[in-house]
């Protein structure tokens, strides 16, 4: 027997809980379903765990250097299943905020299982814990995500591949990690890694690291990471994967500099992520997808379905956290307020935290150039800052456009110390539409980050 509800919602990521919690709270009668843990991505497997990793790679790169702040120090060594544990103590301890939260609200039953279609308002669910629960609903919000895509590479079915979930629950550090793919995940881990006390080989197919950066910030980043002791091959195609004696994996080349092979000790492949959409049958709602499998929507987050909507990472947009937390807002706003919020034209700043920080806000320096003849660019070195040179952080630079017509701020790129707080407020500054004197102007506290802006924006 289908039990109806006025809202079904599958997958719990972060557009998910609040959204139901909204509806619920609001008179609706809400079903959350989920087949594994609360919280989705984020909390479980990528922002509060891999974070939490950094903080505790950053103090021991910070140890390492205790000598040049004129600290004496004995030899630095990471214990890596206490660093372990306590990344699944933050995230057990995040995870039982949103079950707390979700098991409090009124009028929303969470069910433990795997949804998938049956008709465009109907949904089965088998339970984990054994059967199946037929639920139909006027409105179905889909917000599953998306997991590490595993590519298509000869013999990568007889060796032993990490994704960015299995690796942090390793018992002990690799001895030597290799990393395919070179975007935000195998950068962070990377780092991370090798500040561990790991040895690191990144191997990327493009030409530079950071593939959606512009080259100069790319290059940064790469002379960042080469600093920190990191092996990196550019313009490298994976062409073999095999076993070694030892457990290990050896990886066959081919690229730039030639064939050539190199083995380690485990194997991160971090080359994009697969939407979880493979076992919703969709096609039973008549639900349409792009060709890699993600949920095609509109401005307003809606598919080709009357009344199916698709949030967060699976809906083909940005993958971050805060995109999906809005999307939930455009939702809730839609069918709670009659509002027609877009995603038109917002923002999507982001932060790869490797250490320095870049955070990134709206247009590189190729797209400005192409569409604003008078751009100005500055940038400033985190040597000349005052603050960096005191805390011994100096490695990176900020850069930030100019549309020459209108003095308004088209992006930035903060490559340096806490370079996602100082992206944030020049975010600020763009969205209150403030021309770029006014923070070249500004008195700010001395010595801090945010000071630089006065040099930074000295055109």
């Amino acid at each position: 027997m289908s039990e109806h509800y006025d809202a079904i919602i599958i997958g719990s990521g972060q557009a998910a809980i609040p959204l139901a919690t909204a509806l619920a709270s609001s008179g609706w009668r809400t079903a959350l379903v989920e087949r594994k843990q609360l919280g989705g991505t984020c909390v479980n497997t990528g922002c509060t765990p891999t974070k939490a990793l950094v903080g505790s790679a950053k103090v021991a790169s910070l140890a390492r250097r205790a000598a040049e702040y004129g600290v004496e120090v004995d030899a630095v060594a990471v214990n890596f299943k206490a660093v372990r544990d306590r990344k699944r103590k933050i995230v057990e301890d995040s995870r039982a905020g949103s079950e707390s939260r979700v098991r409090n609200a009124k009028g929303l039953d969470l069910l433990r299982g795997e949804g998938r279609f049956d008709s465009p308002n109907s949904v089965i669910v088998a339970l984990n814990d054994g059967g199946e629960q037929q639920l139909s609903a006027d409105k179905i919000i889909l917000n599953v995500g998306a997991r590490a895509t595993r590519p298509k590479i000869e013999g990568i079915d007889q060796v032993t591949v990490l994704n960015e979930e299995s690796l942090m629950e390793l018992d002990a550090l690799p001895q030597h990690l290799i990393i395919i793919g070179g975007g935000n995940i195998g950068l962070e881990f990377g780092q991370m890694f090798r500040r561990f006390g790991s040895e690191v080989t990144i191997i990327e197919a493009g030409n530079q690291l950071a593939g959606r950066e512009d080259t100069d910030i790319a290059a940064a980043v790469a002379d960042i990471l080469r600093e920190d002791g990191i092996s990196i091959l550019l313009e490298s195609k994976v062409r073999r994967l095999e076993p070694t004696s030892d457990g290990g994996v050896q990886v066959s080349l081919s690229g730039a500099q030639g064939d050539q092979s190199i083995s380690g000790s485990h194997l991160l492949i971090a080359v994009g992520r697969t939407p979880n959409t493979d076992k919703l049958n969709l096609a039973a709602a008549g639900v349409e997808t792009d060709e890699r499998g993600f949920i095609r929507v509109d401005e307003h987050l809606q598919t080709n379905v009357s009344g199916i909507f698709a949030l967060g990472d699976v809906n083909g947009g940005p993958q971050f956290t805060h995109i999906a937390y809005d999307d939930f807002r455009i939702v809730r706003d839609q069918l709670l307020e009659g509002k027609a919020r877009s995603t038109k034209e917002r923002p999507v700043p982001y932060v790869m935290y490797i250490d320095p920080q870049l955070g990134r806000i709206g247009l590189t320096e190729a797209q400005a150039r192409e569409r604003y003849p008078n751009l100005k660019v500055a940038q400033l070195p985190m040597s000349h800052v005052a603050r960096a040179i005191e805390t011994g952080e100096t490695r990176g630079f900020m850069k930030v456009l100019i549309n020459g017509d209108n003095e308004q701020i088209l992006g930035c790129a903060i490559l340096g110390a806490e370079g996602g707080e100082i992206m944030s407020m020049i975010q600020l500054a763009m969205m209150g539409e403030l021309p770029y004197t006014t923070l070249r102007d500004a008195v700010w506290a001395h010595p801090t980050l945010a000071e630089a802006l006065n040099n930074l924006f000295s055109l």
